[in-house]
């Protein structure tokens, strides 16, 4: 685990030292402000900071609890993966840390034993807060809930004590006449085997003697159903001229208010080199001069938000441009201030990944990087919505913890969404919001390509639980990225029609990369908004609709396999299945006669649907095997056929949520 101090004055003096340690224990830490930390035995340690303002602790606590056999991440010296120690005599935790095993936790494994997840809830008494830990064990796991301990902790930051509190198996009480200003309690659970991501809540007071409590790593509520829009600036508006890119945007946004766009993530907006995706960033502080200044760029947020729309910045920390003149200082020169601003190889040439040969790896042990990047961090956030991390696996999951607290302090709803491939259940636990569901994507490639059955859209879903994400974690769906090959190219119109029905349709927030509703061809050319696919706009515009209205759609809602049979079409080619809203808002009554949605009622309001998806050439007609209404909730037309329903492309059909009282 890393160990740096936060908000870090680089002219300062910091020394860590290991105040305690399990018995046995020969870990160690060295001289540097900022390192890599290894608990060598399960037990709790203590580690302490002596800095300017005074002396900090860090409390961590190692779990023996298997190995996942996942190796380490490439930034991070050490697995990924972390809990939190409970409060011993002296107080409690704000630390991670790893098992003794260097595991990040375990996800599904050869001995049936997968990783357990766990979720917080607190709720107020006239005399206490009683958190209740909803522990899970893995669902590859026939073990009760009660099998799993749960492990509580409490943040060093905080004056709450374990003695101030009482445990009665997975619920902790906290008198209210023990409870300080703020309280930020932590737990893990834990089976013999293996470990959870570990949740939190968080208790306040307000000034009027109230108690309120929070949990800090949801999403903001505006992110958790919201539909993605993906900006790639260069070629967006192709009419703008030098300077211009950011006004001829705005004048394009009324489009994007068209097809349902609740937030837009525009690629980077600083300075950079010849590149034009942007990602080689200069100056970490300028807009690109070709895109627009600083008003061009307020203004587009604004009539963004005059719109209802959100706008995330694309954050870039793990590497600079070698065109930075910090680097261009720093390289072939030793002697440079900025020589130990960066990662070197032996050769000489700045390390990075994938022999990208335009940028260089910062070296996080710099505490003037850090302090640069976290300037750089409160110079854009209260400017914006929310931030796309970018390479977010690249970069210590300390720094992205600490930007977590840094924005989340500022502005609560302010959101994080982490690129990570593939992801990384540990990013779960205050560090992100949002997660780029690459697993998800990579089957919309194989079954769009014919490489899978279409039924792998649902194991790729499933995997999400399998690797140790608890239920409550949020993921964005994509099928195409300014990265990769146009779905339509790759796996034709059938094929691109299905997948929009899955991305509006699956657990998750759809992402729509500029030009996919428009059946743009080229990766990252200029739009050509006069060739526009008018109907297959048109397509995106009915889903992402119904998403939004339809209560079966939302994000929280249970994804449910059903028993269907495909009579006539590509049975590979074809996949079915439920989603129910059993807490929404919907209308839960029966299918009626089976002709359209709840008898009587608006189908987009119905809180169970069954979903068709259809990747092949030609129609296919499918048994459902559970009661659903025949009239498609998107398009309003029916889709019945002897034999069960006939689906070109995809069809939402409202069901009774009674039909799969089965799967709940």
């Amino acid at each position: 685990m890393e160990l740096a101090p936060r908000d870090p004055d680089p002219a300062a003096t910091y020394a860590w030292r290991v105040e305690r340690a399990p018995p046995g224990a020969e870990a160690t830490v060295d001289d540097r402000p900022v390192q890599w930390f290894r608990p060598d035995v399960p037990g709790r340690y203590v580690l302490a900071l002596s800095a300017p303002d005074g002396v900090h602790r860090q409390t961590v606590r190692c779990f023996d609890a298997g190995s996942s056999g996942d190796g380490e991440r490439d930034r991070d010296a050490g697995a990924s993966g972390g809990v939190l120690d409970v409060a011993g005599d002296d107080g409690g935790t704000s630390g991670y840390g790893h098992d003794a095993a260097g595991a990040s936790g375990g996800g599904e494994h050869g001995d049936g034993h997968g990783r357990p997840r766990i979720r917080l809830d607190g709720r107020v008494t006239d005399d206490a807060v009683v958190i209740e830990a909803d522990a899970r064990p893995h669902p590859g796991d026939d073990a009760p809930p009660s099998s799993l301990d749960v492990t509580f902790a409490f943040d060093d930051r905080d004056d709450l004590r374990a003695a101030d509190t009482s445990v009665a198996g997975h619920r902790l009480r906290v008198p209210r006449e023990r409870l300080p200003e703020r309280a930020r309690i932590h737990a893990v659970a834990v089976s013999p085997e293996r470990y959870s991501v570990p949740d939190a809540v968080e208790i306040v007071r307000d000034g009027a003697g109230g108690v309120a409590v929070r949990r800090p790593y949801d999403p903001p509520a505006w992110a958790t159903d919201a539909v993605y829009y993906e900006v790639y600036l260069r070629t967006f508006a192709p009419e703008a001229e030098h300077g211009g890119t950011f006004r001829a945007l705005a004048d394009r946004l009324d489009h994007l208010d068209s097809l349902g766009v609740d937030v837009l993530w525009l690629t980077p907006v600083l300075a950079a080199d010849h590149a034009p995706h942007g990602y080689n960033i200069t100056d970490f502080f300028s807009l690109a001069a070709d895109l627009g200044d600083r008003a061009d760029y307020r203004r587009l947020v604004e009539a963004a938000h005059e719109r209802g729309m959100r706008v995330l910045f694309d954050l870039v920390l793990n590497h600079s441009a070698r065109a930075h003149p910090y680097f261009r200082d720093a390289y072939r020169n030793p002697a440079s201030d900025y020589r130990d601003w960066y990662e070197w190889q032996p050769s000489g040439e700045p390390g990075t990944y994938f022999d990208w040969e335009h940028i260089a790896n910062f070296d996080f042990e710099t505490l003037d990087v850090r302090r640069h990047l976290l300037d750089a961090v409160d110079a854009w956030a209260p400017l914006v919505d929310g931030f796309r991390c970018d390479m977010a696996w690249a970069v210590p999951d300390g720094f992205w913890r600490e930007v977590h607290d840094r924005v989340k302090a500022r502005d609560a709803d302010f959101l994080l969404l982490d690129e990570t491939i593939p992801y990384i259940p540990e990013f779960q636990a205050g560090l992100f919001d949002v997660h780029f569901d690459s697993t998800t994507y990579a089957a919309l490639r194989s079954v769009g390509t014919g490489w899978a059955p279409a039924e792998a859209l649902l194991d790729a879903v499933a995997e999400r639980a399998d690797v140790g994400f608890p239920d409550h974690a949020r993921f964005l769906l994509y099928a195409e990225n300014h990265d990769e090959t146009r779905y339509l190219v790759e796996c034709g119109r059938p094929a691109a029609l299905a997948a929009a029905g899955a991305l509006c349709t699956l657990p998750g927030a759809p992402l729509v990369y500029a030009g996919q509703e428009l059946g743009q061809l080229g990766r990252r050319d200029a739009l050509v908004w006069a060739a526009a696919d008018d109907a297959l706009a048109d397509h995106y515009r009915r889903l992402l609709a119904l998403r939004r209205a339809m209560p079966a759609l939302a994000a929280d809602a249970a994804l449910e396999r059903i028993d269907y049979a495909v009579r006539e079409g590509e049975p590979e080619r074809v996949v079915a299945y439920g989603r129910v809203n059993r807490d929404g808002d919907g209308d839960g009554a029966g299918a009626g006669d089976g002709s359209s949605g709840p008898s009587g009622d608006d189908p987009g309001d119905a809180s169970a649907a069954v979903v068709v998806c259809n990747f092949a050439e030609g129609s296919a007609t499918v048994d459902l095997g559970v009661s659903a209404g025949t009239r498609d909730a998107a398009t309003g037309e029916s889709v019945a056929a002897d034999g069960g329903v006939r689906v070109d492309s995809v069809a939402v059909l409202p069901a009774p949520p009674a039909a799969f009282d089965d799967g709940a």
